[in-house]
């Protein structure tokens, strides 16, 4: 085989070996969603494109104010933030969330917080009890909401989500790129 031959057998392999390697991070590590809708704003927006993390929970476990991706029905896949772990109990006093009895901040909601008049809430008052009859999450279960508490469809109307049916930890916000952010601890750096 000529010099010119194997050289181009090399390039036809080592693009080959890339495709590969590419197909195979997409479909088992990271993956690519883009936002529709309006129930994560204002952490993310509609059109926003994701990179998703899908072997963090492989090795390790959910954590509270993880932005997830799941399956929420056999076509449909939400992105929300997990709120309660299995065990919780949750609950929400005067746009106040509670878990386990205790006040817990939520950074990301201030933005709308700041917006409201003064005196509305941007979170209804609940607890498990009263949306699920249960009063702790559930073994193996992950209760989720949206930052768009108002436009948000999610455990407070769908119940509990199987931690089966999370897909992965969206990781970075790439597009629009100029709003380029990685997203740890559940907060947009």
């Amino acid at each position: 085989m000529s010099k010119a031959k194997r050289e181009l057998w090399s390039w036809i392999r080592a693009v080959a070996i890339a495709i590969l390697i590419a197909l195979l991070v997409r479909h088992f590590i990271f993956s690519n969603y883009i936002v529709r809708g309006e129930s994560m704003m204002p952490t993310l927006q509609d059109g926003n494109r994701l990179i998703v993390n899908k072997i963090g929970y492989s090795v390790g476990t959910p954590h509270r104010f993880d932005v997830i991706v799941f399956h929420a029905t056999k076509t449909d896949d939400y992105v929300k933030r997990i709120i309660g772990l299995p065990g919780d109990t949750i609950s929400y006093k005067s746009d106040q969330l509670y878990v386990n009895g205790k006040a817990v901040d939520e950074p990301y909601l201030q933005k709308y917080k700041g917006a409201l008049p003064k005196g509305q809430q941007l979170t209804e008052n609940f607890s498990l009890k009263s949306k699920t009859g249960e009063i702790r999450v559930p073994k193996g279960e992950l209760w989720v909401m949206g930052d768009n508490r108002e436009n948000s469809e999610d455990s407070r109307y769908f119940g509990f989500i199987n931690e089966k049916s999370v897909v992965g930890k969206v990781s970075v916000r790439y597009w629009p790129f100029n709003e380029w952010s990685v997203m740890q601890t559940g907060v947009i750096h």
